[in-house]
């Protein structure tokens, strides 16, 4: 039975006992689909997202789901899909899990973009900036409450019939975290491409800044009516996104202003230190920027635009990608075993980046960095998710599609390899270990833009004498998120639980001297009760990068 058969006969099935009766079907994607449903109880429409059956068969992860989608529920403001309940029950015959939304009577964003690029040939400008301000206010309610989107693009955002932006699919791409999934055991990513950070691409940790980077290619699009990045592979369009810089959208929008060059250059650096470092920082900067533009309409430059990405790394550098087949749902692109690489193997070097991630533009002002608390919650492959609304799918752009990239961190380490090794070099500090919270070395000398510490970001040591249960092993804990925390407040909560600790320091004034950058193994992996390793804490010098 395909996926598109199955979830089509859910249509007039009832779930919650009778309460939700499923209708038309909406849309579906890779993951979910999505139903317009009728609410017995409280006599009004719903949205009712269903993951597919695969995905249902495994208790860890329906148990991470539910907990999720209770963590989003919490969520409430203007430009957020409402999560009004949660559960899970019996559809054809295999637990389903689903959530039960606002219903939004309107198109998603990339229909809203497809009907501009027929009208004018792209976004006009002031309408792009105030949908991604309010994309960005959403992201800054979710931020604060330490939620990661994790698969920001235009399928993911809809526009009402009043023109009010709703950011929607919050938490499930967390929830893919568990661990346990067949996918997240092979190491897969899991989203749309031609939206992923670098670090994403590079199998890494993503935080707030990671969502900054997806918000930026979607204002790329909006106003050029293109991506920066595509290919014929999303392997190369991942590629694509840690080594090569993207063009000026002036370059193919010639009625743009500078000021939107640079917003888009800084939200695109590769390194997520030189990005806007709040959701709301780079929100003012665009009702900052909307507020100069004159009104222009959009003036595309014929056949300009950005080469094709990967310079043919789809072919040359990486193996063969054939398992991909057509489904109702969209392409659907199983893990292919890497084999050896055929072609160049060495990647171009990066571009240098000016300092914060773009050169000073005449009448530009750069926005100082480090404002505003941020508690990002850790690294998770992104879905691909299904749109509420007609017309459903990711929308806005050529080959955006939803697909399952495998193995892509071990491919794109490979061809980029030399580039991380120079990344971590040039983190350089002095590495400590220790038992029981290892103390930290001294901080070298201080240098100009040094940050000095925050001690008001602690952690509880409850954290870590009463850590939360595994999802799948009793005997097991899930490592606490010290990212972002006091190091002396870390050291404690390690000594309070006696567990082992070590500290390598890395120059950055993103964060203050003494700050948790990141952390090995990551937040919420199993690790065991009695004895979980040693921990290994990246920390910040306050000094800038070197």
């Amino acid at each position: 039975m395909s996926q598109d058969g199955a979830h089509g006969r859910y249509t007039g099935q009832a779930l919650a006992g009778g309460r939700y009766q499923l209708r038309d079907l909406l849309g579906e994607g890779g993951m979910a689909s999505v139903h317009l449903a009728y609410d017995a109880v409280l006599d009004r429409q719903v949205a009712i997202k269903t993951l597919h059956t695969e995905l249902g068969r495994e208790q860890a992860f329906r148990e991470r789901f539910r907990r999720e989608a209770q963590a989003v529920a919490k969520l409430t403001h203007t430009n957020i899909v409402s999560v009004f309940d949660t559960g899970e029950d019996d559809l054809g015959g295999m637990a389903t899990p689903y959530i039960v939304m606002e219903y939004i009577e309107g198109r998603p964003l990339g229909s809203v973009l497809d009907a501009d690029i027929r009208q004018y040939g792209a976004m006009p400008a002031d309408k792009a900036l105030k949908v991604t301000a309010d994309v960005l206010a959403a992201l800054d309610i979710s931020h604060e409450m330490g939620l990661v989107h994790r698969d920001i693009k235009p399928g993911n955002v809809m526009m009402t019939k009043r023109g009010v932006v709703k950011v929607m699919d919050f938490g499930i791409a967390r929830a893919m975290q568990s661990g346990v999934t067949s996918m997240t055991q092979t190491g897969m990513v899991v989203g749309t491409p031609q939206y992923l950070s670098p670090e994403q691409a590079l199998g890494r940790g993503v935080d707030a800044r990671s969502d900054l980077y997806s918000v930026g290619i979607m204002l790329f699009q909006l106003v050029t009516g293109r991506l920066p990045f595509d290919a014929d592979s999303p392997l190369a369009i991942a590629y694509a996104h840690v080594q090569e810089e993207p063009v000026a959208p002036s370059s193919i929008n010639r009625a743009l202003p500078q000021g939107v060059d640079a917003l888009v250059a800084r939200a695109l650096r590769k390194n997520p230190n030189e990005r806007f470092p709040t959701a709301d920082a780079m929100r003012e900067e665009c009702l900052r920027v909307a507020a100069s533009l004159q009104g222009a309409a959009p003036s595309i430059v014929p056949d300009a635009g950005p080469r094709q990405s990967g310079s043919g790394v789809g072919s040359a550098v990486f193996p063969p990608v054939d398992q991909v087949r057509q489904t109702p749902s969209g392409p659907v692109q199983t893990p292919y075993q890497p084999g050896p690489y055929g072609g160049p193997q060495t990647p171009a070097p990066a571009a240098p980046a000016p300092s914060y991630g773009y050169p000073q533009q005449a009448g530009y002002q750069t926005p100082p960095v480090g404002y505003g608390p941020q508690t990002p919650p850790p690294y998770a492959q992104a879905p691909q998710t299904a749109v509420q609304g007609h017309g459903a799918g990711p929308g806005g752009g050529k080959g955006n599609k939803g697909v399952i990239i495998g193995a892509v961190t071990v491919s794109l380490a490979a061809v980029v390899g030399l580039v991380v090794a120079l990344t971590v070099n040039s983190g350089g500090g002095n590495d400590t270990g220790g038992h029981g919270g290892a103390s930290v070395s001294a901080s070298p000398t201080h240098q100009t833009g040094y940050r000095g510490p925050d001690t008001t970001r602690v952690i509880d040591k409850t954290k870590c004498t009463e850590p939360d249960e595994s999802y799948s092993d009793p005997n097991k804990i899930q490592l606490p998120d010290f990212r972002y925390k006091d190091i002396n407040s870390v050291k404690a909560c390690f000594q309070a639980a006696g567990w082992q600790l070590h500290v390598k320091k890395v120059d950055d004034n993103t964060w203050g001297d003494g700050t948790v950058l990141d952390q090995f193994p990551s937040e919420g992996t199993d690790v065991n009760a009695k004895d979980p390793g040693t921990i290994e804490l990246s920390v910040s010098t306050g000094n800038p990068p070197q």
